[in-house]
């Protein structure tokens, strides 16, 4: 799933002294006899499974609809297990995956699920008509048979290693004809832009103790912190660079008022990357590998990882760490400002001048977000690219409007990031193959069918090594999440799949 990288955040520094302030007033949330979990959210546009392409949409139809398989919460590393179906029966060949409808799977209007509805809303997710950006989830699927009350065979028209994945994402989510779902909530109430509201379903199989979910629309990351503060909020998912210092000490840990108070603090590594994608159409840095090379070599990590408080790790290449088969053999474009000037006059420009104006060479970057957060990061790369004589203009626009012009090609450089769809070095490659180019998820417009036949044959490491050294991106960086919760929530783990894990916690009273 996309994600943009120069993340919305405050609009301003939050003040200490204001954080002290609040921190004085605040306390967690008195205990009641019907439990509420309440954390900020953002838009959501579509409850439909179909269209949960983003983390907020995602993890808002998870907690109503389920998909036939589920990522495991507690396991690490990753692993599947069933959900609305049991663990498939897979062919010798790997082209028939045989799916049985699970004991106990019933929709909150009583009825029990079936393979016919298994079926309905596999075929709705791969139909063109309705436009899913989940589609591709069922590329690789010839047929899909409801072959009796609850067994699902799926035929493939070639293997796939990663399939039982793609049917554990939201995508595949069961909904009734009626819309309803066979998950832990129901959704009691929707205010577009304002807030959410789940109920616990009364007729779900297993125990759940949390009563009500509220999920409050707040972007704003001083009011999430200041609301979190005061008690409104149960669940921070992210601490913001902002206010990182009113939050973690210099021993990277929480502040001890803070532990007193009855916060925890919460790290873990991310299934994500973040990069500035080449248009590889673009006629200045879409040839000259070099230049390429030359900006990756510019790219001054040490200072990046400062600015953002030491949270994120080196995103040497196309896979974040964690990812089997990710290469650990030195980057050979780190940051390195000598070699990014020797490689700058390979590339025909010398000292950053371009031959064609006789002028320092001029590159954009298009943005999707125009916060104080976004600019700053932007004047810092700015920075490391007029050490070697180059400069960096930002063209700010809104999200939408940077996703189009991402899709169809009309930017020299733009930034994004990718959060992992399953644990797989498939999921990232394939950002890079032929086949996936804008409107699909290949947005750097990337061709090499040295590369393409790597990925077809599974050859990751093969794969790696040419897109290392082709540079259709600036590698940036994988970040580290850190959460807060108050201490009555328990059975909170850091997970890189956050769909309806609201079922596995617990409310101490």
């Amino acid at each position: 799933m996309e994600a943009v990288m120069f993340m919305a955040k405050a609009s301003h520094r939050i003040a200490v002294a204001l954080m002290l302030a609040a921190l004085a007033v605040s306390a967690a949330p008195p205990p009641t006899s019907r439990t509420v979990f309440r954390r900020p959210f953002g838009r959501v546009a579509s409850m439909d499974p179909i269209r949960a392409a983003d983390v907020l949409a995602a993890s808002a139809v998870g907690l109503m609809y389920e998909p036939l398989l589920e990522v495991d919460y507690a396991a690490r590393p990753y692993r599947l297990k069933g959900c609305i179906c049991e663990m498939p029966q897979v062919s010798a060949d790997g082209l028939v995956y045989t799916f049985t409808v699970a004991e106990g799977r019933r929709f909150r209007n009583g009825r029990p699920v079936t393979a016919a509805d298994v079926k309905r809303c596999l075929d709705r997710l791969a139909d063109k008509t309705n436009a899913s950006p989940g589609m591709w989830t069922m590329d690789s699927v010839k047929s899909v048979e409801a072959r009796d009350e609850r067994t699902v065979v799926i035929t493939l028209k070639k293997p796939l290693h990663v399939f039982t994945w793609l049917m554990a994402m939201p995508y595949t989510g069961v909904v009734a004809e009626d819309g309803s779902g066979s998950g832990a909530y129901w959704l009691k109430s929707w205010r577009k832009n304002h807030e959410m509201v789940f109920e616990r379903n009364e007729s779900y199989r297993d125990p759940v103790d949390i009563d009500e979910i509220r999920l409050p629309v707040v972007e704003d990351v001083a009011t999430q912190w200041l609301m979190f503060l005061g008690g409104e909020l149960d669940f921070l998912g992210s601490v913001s660079r902002d206010n990182w210092d009113a939050v973690v000490g210099k021993d990277g840990k929480l502040l001890p008022q803070l532990q007193k108070k009855g916060m925890r603090l919460m790290s873990s590594s991310s299934l994500s990357v973040f990069y500035v994608g080449f248009n590889m159409k673009d006629p200045v840095v879409g040839p000259n590998r070099k230049l390429r090379q030359a900006l990756n070599c510019a790219f001054d990590f040490p200072a990046w990882k400062r600015f953002m408080n030491d949270r994120i790790l080196p995103c040497d290449g196309p896979l974040p760490p964690g990812i089997d088969g990710r290469l650990e053999t030195p980057f050979a474009y780190s940051y390195d400002e000598a070699k990014a000037k020797a490689l700058l006059a390979e590339a025909g420009y010398s000292g950053g001048v371009d031959p064609k104006t006789g002028r320092r060479l001029h590159l954009e970057i298009s943005v999707g977000r125009a916060t104080q957060d976004a600019r700053e990061m932007v004047e810092l790369m700015a920075s490391f690219f007029d050490r070697v004589g180059i400069e960096l203009e930002a063209r700010y626009m809104t999200w939408d409007a940077f996703l189009t012009a991402v899709s169809e090609g009309r930017t020299q450089m733009f930034n994004l990031g990718w959060i992992g769809d399953y644990p797989d070095p498939e999921n990232f490659l394939q950002l890079f193959y032929s086949k996936n180019v804008s409107p699909g998820s290949n947005h750097a417009l990337y061709v090499n069918p040295a590369f393409d036949r790597a990925y077809e044959a599974l050859d990751w490491k093969t794969a790696q090594e040419i897109v290392r050294e082709d540079c259709p991106w600036l590698f940036l960086y994988s970040p580290k999440v850190y959460s807060l919760v108050w201490d009555r929530v328990e059975n909170y783990i850091p997970t890189d799949f956050p769909y309806g894990i609201e079922k596995h916690l617990r409310i101490r009273r």
